[in-house]
């Protein structure tokens, strides 16, 4: 029997899921009907065809993988060329299943042979050959493991399957990076057999990472950490390394999280460079290692990092979508390439789209033989902020910047309803009481 679940669900679907009289009782019928679809090991594959979504479309569908931001993202910036696409996800709470402006399958995982069963089922069910966007970094190593069995499905397009594991693996990038002259902090990488004395080399603070990712989505360790010691370096790495099976220890570039900047990018037939964005940081959640919370258009900087990424993805051969993220060195008065994203789109992909370089849908338009589309002027006005929770720092002007959340659109709010109304009520009550309540009983304050 068929382990993998995909139900195409329609916006009325979602809409009933939240008819209750108070946000606690809505809250927690969804949970249930969450838990009740988990244990499900039927196919429950609802045919789309009949759904009439591509019967409202000539265009080619796209198929999003991965329904977080980044695939929200994907999916209002692909609306904007009126492209029908499905969002594939392992949990009907990311907020891309939420919005109008998809359908919405959900399967057991976003990684191994289960994704890629997910995927074929779901081809026969479009006929045609939708074009493929990653948003999940788990899922990329996944389809690149499998592309032959994809490739008649879908228009995938993707470095070599040796590429993706060098870039993928920050011990393998390093060594790639100063094999090839690129410019990285100073590092170490550290195994098992490592005389973790050789840290003491570095000059301090460093960031010490998991060389593979994996490790941290299976939550085995820690994704990233900030030290101040050689002492306490020691420590992290030797917790670490058990579960990680290789760590890379770097150089902290001094400087706050506005010093930070990326240049998302897609590379398409023949090695053309069809579509790319500079962009700025200007808050980190958390501060100074975290994801992007805040950030907007750095035209200022863009023929300093735009020519590095060029010339890396020559060097490397690299296909499809991708990024590298670099920060200013003040001392060494330089830009240092902090990582790549290999295979799929950037969490804040769409600061791109807000600013009038619309990555997905050139991408598209491009992987289907359509005619490119003009580039407007990128503005400077505008920024992407992840949730209006996250404030904008006090150090920057926000005057006659609009900044539009990651969430909320007025003509989608699906995605914030549920963001805001539900998942951040759950997780106030479970932080707020539950935990404290679990803390007392365990401690003998009540019984």
């Amino acid at each position: 029997m068929n382990a993998v679940k995909a139900r195409a669900l329609t916006s009325g679907n979602s809409a009933e899921s939240i008819d209750q009289p108070t946000p606690l009782g809505a809250a927690l019928r969804v949970r249930k009907r969450w838990l009740a679809d988990s244990r499900r090991d039927v196919v429950e594959l609802i045919t789309i065809a009949a759904s009439g979504i591509w019967a409202m479309h000539e265009s080619i569908p796209a198929v999003v993988v991965g329904g977080g931001l980044g695939g929200l993202g994907v999916v209002r910036s692909l609306r904007r060329g009126h492209v029908p696409v499905v969002v594939v996800d392992a949990s009907r709470s990311r907020p891309a299943m939420w919005s109008r402006w998809c359908r919405h399958v959900t399967v057991d995982r976003l990684y191994g042979r289960t994704l890629i069963d997910g995927l074929i089922a779901l081809k026969r069910q479009i006929g045609e050959q939708a074009v493929l966007f990653l948003t999940d970094e788990m899922a990329v190593p996944t389809v690149s493991e499998w592309r032959r069995e994809l490739e008649h499905a879908y228009r995938i397009r993707l470095p070599s399957e040796s590429t993706v594991v060098d870039l993928s693996d920050k011990a393998r990038f390093q060594r790639l990076a100063e094999e090839i002259g690129l410019p990285v902090p100073r590092s170490v990488i550290v195994e098992p057999t490592t005389d973790l004395r050789l840290l003491g080399e570095l000059s301090f603070p460093v960031v010490i990472k998991p060389a593979n990712k994996e490790a941290f989505y299976l939550g085995r360790t820690e994704r990233i950490r900030k030290v101040n010691t050689l002492d306490e370096a020691i420590a992290v790495c030797t917790r670490a390394l058990p579960n990680a099976g290789k760590v890379i220890v770097q150089e902290w570039i001094a400087g706050p999280d506005s010093n930070i900047y990326f240049c998302l990018f897609y590379r398409g037939k023949d090695g053309l460079i069809v579509s790319s964005f500079t962009g700025q940081k200007i808050l980190s959640d958390p501060p100074e290692i975290g994801g992007t919370a805040i950030c907007l258009a750095a035209p200022e900087v863009r023929n300093a990092i735009e020519p590095v990424t060029m010339a890396f993805a020559d060097r490397v051969g690299f296909d499809g979508m991708g990024s590298l993220e670099f920060k200013w060195d003040p001392e060494r008065a330089r830009f240092v390439i902090i990582e790549p994203t290999v295979g799929r789109v950037d969490w804040q992909e769409e600061i791109a789209t807000l600013c009038g370089v619309n990555i997905p849908l050139i991408a598209y338009r491009h992987e289907t033989g359509l005619a490119p589309i003009s580039v407007d002027r990128v503005p400077e006005d505008v920024a992407w902020r992840v949730s209006f929770i996250k404030r904008w720092p006090k150090q920057r002007s926000r005057s006659g910047t609009r900044v539009y959340d990651g969430y909320w659109r007025l003509d989608d709010p699906g995605p914030a309803v549920f963001y805001y109304v539900f998942y951040c009520t759950l997780e106030a009550i479970k932080k707020y009481a539950l935990k404290p309540l679990l803390s007392a009983w365990n401690s003998g304050v009540i019984r």
